[in-house]
């Protein structure tokens, strides 16, 4: 038994790491629906309701970042004249902190 056990060790080592990738990836979920329960950060709707009119092209994708003890969605924005740009957003105020071309 112990021999066999000892035989699927390497099979099993592999799918360690993403067991510990999905839990962390489940802890900051959980972070962040408490910062929104909480009252601490708008919602990515409410955020993207905000800004739609200043974006000027069609989200291609999010992410949610913590800096310096304060929460900041990127948004990345595909123009209509096709360049991307990315906005750095207060996500508790929805105010814009930063535009890159």
């Amino acid at each position: 038994m112990f021999r066999r056990a000892l035989l699927a060790l390497p099979l099993l080592l592999p799918a360690l790491p993403a067991c510990a990738q999905g839990r962390r990836q489940r802890e900051e979920q959980e972070r962040v629906r408490r910062a929104i329960a909480e009252g601490r950060i708008l919602p990515l709707s409410e955020i993207l309701a905000l800004l739609r009119p200043q974006l000027g092209g069609e989200v291609i994708g999010v992410e949610l970042d913590e800096e310096d003890g304060r929460f900041v969605y990127e948004i990345k924005v595909l123009t209509r004249g096709g360049r991307r740009r990315e906005f750095e957003v207060d996500a508790a105020t929805g105010r814009i902190l930063k535009v890159d071309d």
